[in-house]
């Protein structure tokens, strides 16, 4: 008998494991289905294909027997300073804070806003190529294919166009079979201008090419190659090549793009890349690329059943791979895809630290894109002295600050002043390094990078924080951003409540970086700095106001007064009666001013926020509307209403990409949380599943999303319930689950987890999963 016992319960056990097993899945590469999928003709840079590998970028686009390629690489910049060089060094943050005390905001504004006011310094494009098709031949669609990252275009005759930008090989390869090219022909960046200065190819930019004063490109062509050499600023150079070869029923081009950040000899680069890559040939060379690519996907994967959402999600997932590299610049306002009208990019195509950025990095953690989004941290990091020189000769302070507005180089660029050269833009951009560790439980990232550079911004601010008569650290000027814009009431009474959560948020991600680091001293500084801060402003009911005593005034597109309920977690649903009465009054108060002023980037920040305070229907609305309205057909974000719906006054369409980063972060805070309610103690996130999915999505699933403290987390839902979910550890610790299981009791794979109150505990070693079904 007791035999037979033991029989039944090890088939049972065996029975469990297999239930267990059958759910561990592999993170799916996106289906054909998802793939980007234009009717031609595509007549505009900013609705076409998007390619790139980090360092190049490229739009594929064209209509009849006209194929564009429209060329971008990330180190082109034209630094040179408009107006005074070095003017910061003159025009200090301190002289400033004087005459405004004064009320000469008119001589300030003209110190600092008056640099941006410039063409230069600005991102620059590299041109286009252009392939001429017999005229019998009609484009019919054009294709991204996002598991192969190839872009593809097809023809009436069945003539097929592929072109990928190699992950593995800095070059360009495009494949025409089906039909011959009549001319292939590259075109310079003032070619593009002088082509399009009486047609209509796009939006407004930020100035012509032929402002830049450049001398004309040195042109080359010998056999089936082409090549030309631009002469830009500061002694930069760069060219572009194109070589040609035919086999068989196949015209085969190579394409790179070389400077003299490269190498001296650029164009004999150049020319080595080019033909190394035709001698492989496109499948050889695709073999890579596509491997590259397949382990990128495999990363992570989310499954929702609505298609719009799904397919915006894996395309900016996909943004993460074709823009942004460990080793690669980080994606500007535009990343790799520049303007190709003749003009320069919008706003410059410069690196905005009042939003962008730090948006357009926010989503690369719980995807666990960790190599692409280095490319910031890295960027970052490499610039450290330019600044240290920053805070030394601007703000008159020790450590670091990064400006809000600054080049490729660092270069601060100016702008409005109360935004440009805010001081806590920098804590906001530290703020990435804390994620980057909490996500990755990556120690020596934290000892080597992540606590030495967001501990410099600690210090610039600290040199600049005073205490007041009431002994609360208060900043010499302060502001909101874009609220006023630059208008004098812009500098609101110090602190805003925007500057007291970046820098709240600063001191206490720095208190449990330094406890992780054994710094018991410098953890105690960076907590009682955080407490001298003071509460946040609001009103007898909760509202979070603007400052101490300003309230939103109207509707903004800029949620910088309530950036405490997201990204940081300074006040949050689990933070007691007094946090949640803040976090019903705030967003009412938002609700009530209405839509008219948001732009494409609110809505999808919006739908973040509402996802982290557990709305799962206004978070899922607001992210509707966002894909409905505020991309374009190629999935780029743009500022205004595309539907002229009324969801917004602004109806242009100038694109910058942190909406779109935004919108793919918000499918991933519907599915997975992973915050704790007391920022500044280290190891207390809790895991949350599924905390704002909303009832639409009622069949959902993820593997692999990441969650705080290295955890890979995999998880199912049905009927509105979960399922399944397997968490693995990348380091031993407790795990902490948050029982939202609507009353069903998990069955665990193993026996050592406890409840404490509302929370699952467990401890797990690094490299144990564990695993619960229902």
């Amino acid at each position: 008998m007791n035999k037979l016992k033991y029989i039944l319960l090890l088939i049972l056990v065996i029975n469990q494991d297999c239930v267990f097993a059958q759910k561990s899945i592999l993170p799916e590469l996106p289906k054909s289905g998802d793939n980007l999928v234009l009717q031609a003709p595509i007549k505009t840079w900013d609705e076409a294909i998007p390619l790139g590998n980090g360092l190049m970028g490229g739009l594929l686009w064209g209509e009849n027997n006209i194929i564009r390629l429209s060329l971008d690489r990330g180190d082109l910049w034209d630094e040179r300073t408009n107006g005074e060089p070095e003017w910061w060094k003159k025009n200090t943050y301190q002289k400033g804070v004087d005459l405004i005390k004064q009320n000469k905001q008119d001589v300030v504004n003209n110190w600092w806003n008056q640099p941006y006011d410039g063409v230069t310094p600005t991102k620059l494009p590299a041109g286009r190529v252009e392939i001429q098709l017999p005229v019998s031949e009609i484009v019919k669609n054009f294709e991204l294919n996002l598991s192969s990252a190839e872009g593809i275009a097809r023809f009436n005759s069945n003539g097929i166009i592929k072109v990928f930008y190699s992950a593995t090989d800095p070059v360009i390869l495009l494949s025409v079979k089906g039909t011959i090219p009549s001319s292939i022909n590259l075109l310079s960046t003032m070619d593009v201008f002088r082509k399009n200065r009486n047609g209509n190819s796009g939006p407004s930019s930020g100035g012509t090419m032929e402002k830049l004063g450049y001398p004309e490109a040195v042109k080359g062509k010998l056999n089936n190659a082409q090549w030309y050499i631009q002469e830009a600023a500061g002694g930069l150079k760069y060219c572009v090549y194109v070589q040609s070869k035919q086999i068989k029923d196949e015209t085969l081009l190579a394409i790179s793009i070389t400077s003299t950040n490269d190498a001296k000899d650029f164009l004999s680069l150049g020319r080595d890349r080019c033909a190394s890559a035709l001698d492989k040939g496109y499948a050889f060379v695709l073999k890579s690329h596509k491997k590259w690519w397949e382990k990128f996907w495999i990363q992570s994967s989310v499954s929702v059943p609505d298609a719009a959402v799904q397919k915006q999600y894996n395309l900016v997932q996909y943004f993460y791979g074709a823009a942004s590299r460990s080793d690669a610049p980080p994606m500007p306002l535009q990343g790799v895809w520049t303007a190709d009208n003749g003009a320069l990019p919008p706003w410059k195509g410069d690196y905005h630290n009042d939003l962008n950025t730090q948006m357009t990095y926010m989503a690369y953690q719980e995807s666990g894109r960790f190599e692409e989004g280095l490319s910031y941290i890295n960027y970052l990091w490499d610039r450290r002295k330019v600044f240290q020189d920053f805070a030394k000769d601007f703000y008159g302070t020790g450590g670091l600050a990064c400006p809000g507005t600054m080049s490729y180089s660092g270069q601060p660029l100016g702008g409005w002043g109360q935004y440009s050269l805010s001081p806590t833009m920098s804590a906001w951009s530290a703020h990435l390094f804390y994620m980057h560790w909490m996500y990755t439980a990556d120690e020596n990232f934290l000892k080597e990078k992540a606590y030495p550079w967001s501990s410099g911004v600690g210090e610039c601010m600290l040199g600049l924080l005073k205490p007041d008569e009431k002994g609360i650290l208060k900043l010499p000027l302060s502001s909101s951003p874009e609220i006023f814009d630059d208008s004098p009431k812009a500098w609101l009474q110090p602190n805003s409540n925007y500057d007291l959560m970046c820098l709240k948020m600063l001191f206490l991600s720095l208190s449990e970086m330094a406890t992780a680091c054994n710094k018991t001293s410098e953890a105690k500084k960076w907590s009682d700095a955080a407490i001298a801060l003071g509460d946040f402003h609001t009103k007898s009911d909760g509202t979070l106001l603007i400052d101490a005593v300003n309230e939103l005034p109207e509707s903004h597109r800029h949620l910088s007064n309530i950036m405490g309920l997201y990204p940081f977690n300074l006040i949050t649903k689990e933070g007691g009666e007094k946090e949640d009465k803040i976090i019903k009054a705030s967003l009412k108060n938002w609700q009530n001013k209405g839509t008219s002023e948001w732009c494409g980037y609110t809505f999808s920040w919006m739908s973040c926020m509402q996802a982290r305070v557990g709305d799962a229907e206004e978070a899922v609305r607001n992210l509707d509307i966002f894909v409905k309205a505020f991309v374009l057909r190629n999935g780029f974000h743009v500022n205004g209403d595309q539907t002229k719906s009324g969801y917004s006054n602004f109806t242009y369409r100038p694109f910058t990409l942190e909406g779109n980063f935004l919108a793919s972060q918000a499918v991933q805070e519907m599915l997975l949380q992973s915050w704790s309610s007391t920022p500044g103690k280290i190891n207390t996130g809790i895991i949350r599943l599924f905390p704002a999915t909303p009832k639409k999505w009622a069949d959902v699933s993820f593997t692999d999303l990441r969650a705080e403290g290295g955890y890979k987390v995999s998880a199912s839902r049905k009927n509105n319930k979960t399922i399944w979910f397997r968490i693995a550890a990348n380091k031993a610790g407790i795990v902490r689950i948050k029982d939202d299981f609507q009353g069903e009791k998990p069955k665990w794979n193993t026996a050592n987890v406890q409840k404490n109150g509302d929370v699952y505990e467990v401890k797990l070693n690094k490299g144990q999963a564990l695993e619960a079904s229902f």
